[in-house]
């Protein structure tokens, strides 16, 4: 139990992800149109046409790059929500961010995540 614990909380290092620094590392997934137009955790109403994304622990308004392993595709994104919850994905990209990097398709992938 101990080691899938360790395996599903990628490399976090803390509560705020550090400027440049790998901060997590692990599959992101994405949402859009379902939840387009509610209010996020933070307050904020939700738009999948902005570069935004939800993180389970880090504060409202960090600003992360998310870096699609794969591919090296990056982008910028500002946390303005909770989750996911499910899957044991460390990231929810808006539409926007994930088609950006190019995951829309396949629905999710493995990301690294730096502080920006």
């Amino acid at each position: 139990m101990l080691l899938l614990t360790v395996m599903l909380s990628g490399c976090a290092t803390g509560g705020r992800a550090s400027k440049g620094k790998l901060f997590q590392r692990g599959v992101a997934s994405w949402y859009g149109k379902f939840h387009q137009g509610k209010k996020t955790a933070s307050g904020e109403i939700f738009d999948m046409n902005k570069m935004t994304a939800a993180h389970r622990t880090l504060p409202f308004g960090s600003r992360l790059l998310v870096k699609r392993s794969a591919t090296g595709q990056t982008v910028h994104v500002r946390i303005n929500d909770r989750g996911p919850y499910s899957g044991g994905r460390i990231l929810d990209l808006s539409f926007a961010a994930a088609e950006k990097i190019g995951i829309v398709a396949k629905g999710e992938d493995e990301v690294e995540i730096y502080g920006d």
